[in-house]
């Protein structure tokens, strides 16, 4: 490993745990003191006591000044909101936004060959992820709002005093001037004016206000997604903002008023270019500098280096779990060894009692766990249900281990298909997808392949099993909800295995009880005696791999042995038959026949655009690409002393109530 360079730093800001632990990644020490000979003195940006400071030593020493600055994807919420960067600008010569002599990352957009296969192929990935996210600088941005009208010119604010502005030959007149000219130069169409996150909570005011949105203006100050906002435009004019960089991703060529790094090459309209800028590049080019090479991104759950990608989608998750809890849940039938990792799964907006909203507050929103067991969901009151995911943990849900994964339907839940479910809207809408947009859910299906993942991930011997080929047949829970409303002919693991029979008298046949019920907490014990072996306490993937076939009523087992192009015959209506991908024998919702997904689109559905992912280890929401890590390589959170107490009594209550579904 290379010896890290040093830097003294001479404010405490730069002495964060997660900005010294990205540095050092990155092969820099930030240490306390002063620099000695051969040492650089670290500074944040360009202004500001930080800055002031390490130019007063420099100029002292000699020491160079290594300039640090935030990403270009940086977190949920502003800096100043306290949240840590995902990432680090570390620049040896001058800050990114310096125009009066070529930072780091000009020379790179001046210089790199960019030759390079593998980086332009990275780059093309971080730009399509970047795009179809919507994620911006700060990612917390509301979706459910009206977008204005489109066909609009987009004039980007930026924070008074910003160190961009000034170092990128700009100043405060430059934002009159800017707003004067895109009245000028398109006079029939409306301006909006986009507010920055910072002033839209109140943390630094910006240029423009409501006396400016006179004329056809018109002042946005909600937090609408970039990306929104940059599909409606017909024009964008910025002055140095990051904003400008996600213009060119989204396609636009913006009207540029300050010399930003991302400014001169060919891609925007500068309105006061550099001569030395005069290299022309491709959009690949620019994000294969400014997003690949320049930035050190960092995933504070495998605490290590990542690329671009990487931090889009640990942001969208992010993203998607704060519009999703922002305005709370209330659940207050939840059980009591459930709300503790609810609360913290549910960025720990969860109450346990009804709560009525206070002055323009929205309410909380109601929530189950699963389906009434006594009336139709049609009966039951408006609430979004939730119930485990997919690829939930290293251990039994009924032994209360906390789930990494749980799905929350506003319309049904997953295994009921007498109703319509958000899971059959995200199905039907991955079977539209282009090709090229299903190559995440085909690497995460290589990646849950490769490491033999399931639901529980129990770690169990794989017994001798038959040496030629066998159909499996897993056993699921007597009581189990999609057994109840996903079967009608068949209903019972009893008369699965008959069916299996009947329909294949020659063939060997291995019985795998459900796991619930052989760890005695739950019902659905039989004699099995149509099959030739009962594979007991036996691990699911490797008997799936070895398999020729399942057959299934309803179980989730099923989706696992598609992910492994394993034929798969149902009995009942689980979410993945009547697509097109399985052989089913039962009933299926008329619905679900307007839509033929690949594997690849039911995958996007199920473990992507369906369930919400929580990391346990570090509390808080995360890609599904990190679940499946933290499934695969840990750590994995322990259910404590109490939850183990209370699995023992559910156990010992298993016949009399459904502790754990209901």
């Amino acid at each position: 490993m290379t010896v890290p360079r040093t830097a003294r730093v001479l404010s405490l800001g730069l002495l964060s745990t997660r900005i010294r632990r990205i540095a050092w990644l990155a092969g820099w020490d930030l240490k306390p003191g002063w620099p000695r000979a051969g040492e650089h003195v670290a500074a944040w940006g360009m202004d500001g006591p930080s800055a002031r400071r390490a130019e007063a030593v420099a100029a002292r020493t000699g020491s160079p000044i290594l300039r640090l600055e935030d990403p270009w994807l940086r977190s949920l919420h502003p800096g100043r909101a306290g949240e840590p960067p995902l990432g680090l600008l570390i620049d040896e010569r001058t800050a990114h936004y310096d125009a009066t002599r070529p930072s780091d990352l000009e020379t790179l957009l001046a210089t790199h060959p960019f030759d390079d296969g593998d980086l332009m192929a990275r780059s093309r990935a971080a730009m399509e992820a970047w795009r179809r996210s919507g994620v911006s600088k700060y990612a917390a941005t509301r979706t459910d709002l009206e977008p204005p009208a489109p066909g609009y010119v987009l004039v980007v604010d930026q924070t008074r005093g910003d160190a961009s502005i000034r170092h990128s030959g700009a100043t405060e007149t430059t934002f009159r001037e800017m707003l004067m000219l895109a009245r000028e130069e398109h006079p029939t169409r409306p301006v909006l004016i986009k507010t920055h996150p910072e002033a839209q909570r109140g943390l630094r005011p910006g240029h423009y206000s409501d006396a400016d949105a006179t004329h056809g203006a018109v002042l946005e100050d909600r937090p609408l997604p970039p990306a929104t906002l940059l599909a409606g435009a017909v024009a964008v004019y910025t002055v140095s903002s990051g904003l400008g960089l996600e213009a060119i991703l989204h396609g636009h060529r913006p009207q540029t008023f300050g010399r930003p790094a991302w400014s001169g090459w060919g891609l925007d309209d500068p309105r006061d270019p550099l001569p030395r800028r005069q290299r022309r590049l491709t959009r690949a080019q620019l994000f294969a500098a400014a997003a690949v090479l320049y930035p050190r991104w960092y995933d504070p759950h495998r605490d290590g280096l990542c690329d671009p990608v990487d931090v889009v989608r640990l942001l969208e998750a992010r993203a998607r779990a704060w519009r999703e809890d922002r305005a709370g849940w209330c659940a207050p039938g939840l059980r009591l060894w459930k709300r503790a990792p609810l609360r913290r799964f549910l960025s720990g907006r969860l109450t346990f009692r009804e709560e009525r909203p206070q002055g323009g507050d929205e309410p909380p929103r109601r929530l189950e766990w699963g389906l009434p067991s006594d009336r139709s969901i049609a009966d039951a009151p408006a609430v979004t249900r939730l119930e485990d995911g997919f690829l939930r943990s290293r251990g039994l849900g009924a032994e209360l281990v906390p789930p990494l994964s749980l799905v929350l339907d506003r319309q049904g839940l997953y295994y009921d298909p007498t109703h319509r479910s958000d899971l059959e809207d995200a199905i039907a809408r991955a079977a539209r997808l282009p090709p090229d947009a299903l190559a995440r859910a085909r690497a995460l299906r290589a990646a849950v392949v490769a490491l033999g993942l399931s639901k529980y991930n129990l770690d169990r011997p794989l017994p001798d099993l038959p040496d030629r080929p066998f159909l499996l047949v897993p056993g699921q829970v007597a009581d189990d909800a999609s057994v109840r409303l996903g079967t009608t002919h068949v209903t019972d693991n009893a008369g699965l295995l008959r069916a299996a029979r009947a329909a294949n008298p020659d063939a060997v046949i291995v019985y795998k009880p459900h796991p619930d019920v052989e760890a005695g907490l739950r019902d659905g014990a039989i004699d099995a005696a149509e099959a030739d072996m009962v594979a007991t306490e036996a691990p699911p993937i490797p008997l799936i791999e070895r398999a020729a076939g399942v057959w299934t009523l309803t179980s989730l087992l099923g989706f696992e042995a598609l992910l492994r192009e394993v034929p798969v015959t149902t009995l009942g209506a689980p979410f993945y038959a009547g697509w097109g991908l399985t052989d089913d024998r039962g009933p299926i919702p008329a619905r679900r026949h307007a839509a033929r997904p690949s594997l690849d689109a039911l995958t996007h559905a199920v473990l992507i655009d369906y369930p919400r992912y929580f990391d346990p280890i570090l509390g808080a929401a995360c890609p599904p690409e990190t679940a499946v890590h933290r499934l695969a390589h840990g750590p994995h959170p322990n259910p404590g002393g109490a939850n183990r107490l209370l699995s023992k009594l559910q156990g010992a209550l298993a016949t009399h109530a459904h502790l754990w579904r209901r």
